[in-house]
This record gives structure tokens, C-alpha cells and sequence, in this order.
């Protein structure tokens, strides 16, 4: 680092590499990683139903412009590489009646219950409240965070390359 503040790690052992900027940002993605996940948990039970953050993912994904969707597609949208765990949660979610299931050929799709959507509609009203109300105020602006969801997804295509590129050697 070319700056004299000290990097915030995790690992010191990778931080003193070729790319010390890496661990720094790997740390902070493990802590909005899990403040994230924590948002949504929260979230959904002061919505009124208690959820696993993959469930939160997953229901949204489903209410997402109100089409149908099938299994397949909810996995590779979220990234989930082991469908089953999309599987489970959509039971759970089925189970909850926040989701139904219905068949075209042999191709199954879920769509959102009257319950899901009523679900989806309190989880943005609280968003709208506690989380964007906070960050419409401390910052950061909408073009800061555009921009860093737009580096996230770069980093991601890198981090899913360098994934295939680990499971060769």
C-alpha cells in the first residue's frame, strides 16, 4: 500500500501478498456479508414472518415482476450453485403459503401467494423506513452505491473465474 493507514484484515498472512487491497476488501465483504444477511432476517420477522436470509432471497426473486419462475432460473439469478438448498427453502416458502407451485408441461413454476406479495410489500415499507431513510441521510448517494454494485458484480465474474480456475489445479 502506497498510503500510511493500516489496511483492516482479517488474515494478515494473504494481506502481505501481491494484493493486500484484496484481503482488505475480503474482510469487508465477510462483514456486509453477514450485516446483510442479518438486515434480512431481521427484517422479514418485523414483517411478520420469520425467514432464513436464503428464503428472503428467494421470495423476492419469485414477487420479482410478478412472472412465474422456475427453480433453474432462481439458482442461476442468485448464483446458488447447489439447487437443493433453493429446493428447501422453496418448500419451507410453499409450506408458509407464501408461495404456490403450478405445472406447464413438465416444467414447474412458482409464483407469489396473495400472503408472499402482502410479505414482500411490509419488508419494503420497513426497508423504506429503517434502511433507505438511514442512508438517504448518512449517504452513501445513489451513484456511489450504482457504482458499487457495479464493481461487486465485476468482482464477482472475477472471484467465480478464479472459483473454475481453483477446482482445476
Amino acid at each position: 500500500m502506497t498510503d500510511t493507514r493500516r489496511a483492516i484484515v482479517s488474515s494478515a498472512h494473504l494481506a502481505d501478498g501481491a494484493a493486500p487491497a484484496l484481503s482488505e476488501l475480503e474482510f469487508s465483504l465477510t462483514l456486509a456479508a453477514a450485516a446483510y444477511q442479518r438486515w434480512m432476517t431481521r427484517c422479514a420477522a418485523a414483517s411478520g414472518i420469520v425467514l432464513a436470509p436464503i428464503e428472503v432471497l428467494i421470495l423476492h426473486t419469485v414477487r420479482h415482476r410478478d412472472r412465474p419462475k422456475r427453480i433453474a432460473d432462481i439458482a442461476l439469478v442468485l448464483d446458488i450453485e447447489d439447487t437443493h438448498l433453493v429446493t428447501y427453502a422453496v418448500r419451507k416458502l410453499e409450506k408458509a403459503g407464501l408461495i404456490a407451485t403450478r405445472r406447464e408441461g413438465k416444467e414447474k413454476l412458482l409464483v407469489a401467494t396473495e400472503a408472499g406479495r402482502a410479505f414482500c410489500a411490509a419488508y419494503r415499507d420497513i426497508r423504506e423506513r429503517v434502511l433507505a431513510a438511514a442512508v438517504d441521510a448518512d449517504g452513501p448517494d445513489a451513484a456511489a452505491l450504482s457504482g458499487a454494485a457495479d464493481l461487486l458484480r465485476r468482482l464477482s465474474g472475477q472471484y467465480n473465474q478464479a472459483a473454475r480456475a481453483a477446482a482445476t489445479l
